[in-house]
């Protein structure tokens, strides 16, 4: 056997390393989606829940397997209420991608939908509602609606963009109907940190935003290029102070088309049926 020079070992091993990581960040990472789930409050997976999903940053270019096997999969956990936290498309254009691909879901699913800084930038806002309209999905601008599931009512209270368009919590609370659960959605996480002065005796479950993409690169924890608007948030939960907050990673990605050490994800959150 040939003896291999500790130097070729090395440079070996840098290509390897190399390699896998470009394969990561490329391709596994942004096609393979995550399924995460919650129990909220004294929800458990023994339970009757309701089920809430929480779909963020789609950035909808084009319909291919990894959008399929998402609208397959919600369709087949089939929760009571889907939650798109903002920027689902990112170009006027892609309204008809987006129509054919909202036709995918299930129609009895309610859908709910705020605006992302990409939508409020490049999207027409009216022409956005109707093709929402069309699949059972609100459009949410500084707004709050009340759905009832069974015995089981959900507030869903959704912001304009922090910093594309003009979000307005105390108009929203205008509209908040009491309820047994409280769902704010903001695109920005960094909103949390206003709301957080601002929700006086309105009680709030959840905060869902998006936007930060888990950064997108994500070394160990550390995200380095974080867009405005996502402030000290990253991903994941941040439960620390009230309201509570998750910060989806989503799915899609902007700028440079790569996610690395942050995969994307879904998320169901379980909040225990009224009987």
């Amino acid at each position: 056997m040939k003896k291999i020079s500790r130097r070729k070992f090395i440079w070996g091993g840098i290509g390897l390393i190399t390699s896998v990581t470009a394969i990561d960040a490329f391709w596994y990472e942004k096609v393979f989606i995550e399924l995460n789930e919650y129990y909220m409050g004294n929800a458990s997976p023994e339970g009757s829940n309701l089920k809430v999903l929480q779909i963020s940053d789609l950035h909808l270019r084009r319909i291919k397997s990894k959008q399929i096997e998402l609208a397959a999969l919600v369709n087949r956990i089939k929760p009571e209420l889907i939650l798109f936290t903002g920027d689902v498309i990112d170009r006027n254009k892609n309204l008809k991608i987006l129509d054919k691909y909202l036709a995918m879901f299930d129609p009895e699913i309610q859908k709910t939908a705020i605006l992302g800084n990409w939508e409020c930038w490049k999207v027409h806002p009216l022409e956005l509602l109707d093709v929402y309209k069309k699949h059972n999905c609100e459009l949410i601008v500084n707004h709050s609606f009340l759905y009832t599931f069974g015995e089981t009512t959900i507030s869903v209270s959704g912001m304009d963009d922090l910093i594309a368009g003009q979000a307005d919590y105390y108009m929203a609370m205008e509209f908040y109907q009491k309820s047994d659960y409280h769902v704010v959605m903001t695109h920005c996480p960094q909103h949390r940190d206003i709301i957080q002065n601002q929700m006086k005796d309105i009680p709030i479950d959840l905060v869902l935003s998006g936007h930060t993409h888990g950064g997108q690169l994500n070394l160990f924890g550390f995200a380095p290029f974080r867009p405005l608007g996502s402030g000290r948030y990253v991903s994941g939960w941040y439960r620390e102070e009230l309201p509570h907050l998750y910060v989806s990673r989503g799915i899609g990605t902007s700028g440079i088309p790569i996610r690395l050490g942050s995969r994307a994800e879904v998320t169901v959150f379980n909040f225990e049926r009224r009987l």
